[in-house]
């Protein structure tokens, strides 16, 4: 059996019963990273053997892993925070469990998604989630487009260093379309911050942005549209 758990996203406290319970029974822990992990199971008194299973490996460990299942073992995938393959590895062992008719067993748990669109007040009845935003400006710059006119609350994650590029962007293209920064969650400087491009840029000028970020764009159409989002290069790396 494959147990896909959901782990917290900041607050060690955010870990259901039922994963923990999960945890302490299975036979190894694939994870995205074992240091981060054992901080994790040291917390709940978890003494499960961990086993790395991340982006750079999970090509060639996933037929040991998808053999180590069939031959009975009872095996939990983790991810550094959240849940398995939404915007993390573990997608290619859930499709090779698939394929290899193998049980698998889904245990939720927090969501960095849903804790942002709870937070931000910009409504959750309908809304796009993009994952992280593309490296490269043309390509994210047409994500945003697509976010402003598409009727839904967009949320995408975004790195700190990029984010007053963005929200640059966002100025330009509709300075009055509500915004919310939603950073740190459930951690100890958890904060949203809410309002248009120009009084975000103003905030995070003055106070750089650290950890992990997510963007929410506000459904509604936009109300000025000077001109569109234009590139301003072919690639944007994160420092």
């Amino acid at each position: 059996m494959l147990y896909i758990v959901g782990t917290p996203i900041g607050h060690l406290a955010d870990m259901t019963f039922r994963a923990v319970e999960t945890l302490r029974n299975v036979e190894l822990i694939a994870a995205e990273d074992t240091r981060r992990t054992a901080i994790l199971l040291k917390h709940y008194g978890i003494v499960s053997p961990l086993l790395s299973y991340h982006e750079h490996n999970e090509a060639r460990r996933t037929a040991e892993l998808v053999q180590k299942l069939q031959n009975g073992m009872r095996l939990a995938l983790v991810t550094d925070a959240g849940m398995p393959a939404i915007s993390d590895p573990g997608n290619r062992l859930i499709r090779a469990c698939i394929e290899n008719e193998v049980p698998m067993e889904v245990i939720p748990g927090v969501s960095a998604v849903t804790t942002a669109i709870a937070g931000s007040g910009l409504g959750g009845e309908n809304f796009y989630f993009g994952g992280f935003l593309p490296n490269k400006s043309g390509q994210r710059h047409k994500a945003l487009e697509r976010a402003l006119e598409s009727g839904v609350v967009s949320l995408f994650f975004e790195s700190p260093h990029r984010l007053l590029k963005t929200l640059r962007a966002l100025e330009e293209a509709a300075p009055s379309q509500p915004l919310c920064v939603a950073r740190e969650l459930t951690k100890k400087f958890q904060e949203f911050q809410r309002g248009n491009a120009s009084e975000l840029i103003a905030h995070y000028s003055a106070r750089p942005p650290k950890g992990e970020v997510t963007l929410l764009i506000a459904g509604s159409a936009r109300t000025r549209n000077e001109k569109p989002i234009t590139s301003g290069g072919d690639t944007d790396r994160i420092a």
